[in-house]
């Protein structure tokens, strides 16, 4: 998948903005992006393989059962910058209408 259709799907979904956006800082666990994002951990566990299969967000230790630290991939940082772009402008153009 080319990047401008990764850019649309993750436009598509107010979660994947969120748990992109929340992984900005830095490596996290689900539970610590659970809480800043006030997702259910069912649709983080969607969210997150999601992302994963679009090599997004990589889970650095995937054996690991009680704390996989996941983190922005540079794919992900390149479509989260892109993605926060046009939410900006999107934003602006609703405040003129």
């Amino acid at each position: 998948m080319q990047e401008p259709s990764i850019l649309a799907y993750v436009l598509r979904a107010k979660n994947r903005i969120k748990v992109l956006s929340a992984l900005k800082s830095g490596n996290k666990v689900s539970g610590q992006l659970e809480k800043e994002t006030g997702m259910y951990k069912s649709h983080m566990s969607r969210t997150l393989q999601e992302l994963q299969d679009k090599k997004l967000v990589k889970c650095i230790n995937p054996n690991d059962r009680d704390f996989k630290f996941y983190v922005l991939t540079s794919k992900g940082k390149r479509v989260l910058s892109k993605a926060t772009k046009i939410i900006e402008v999107i934003k602006k153009v609703k405040q003129k209408y």
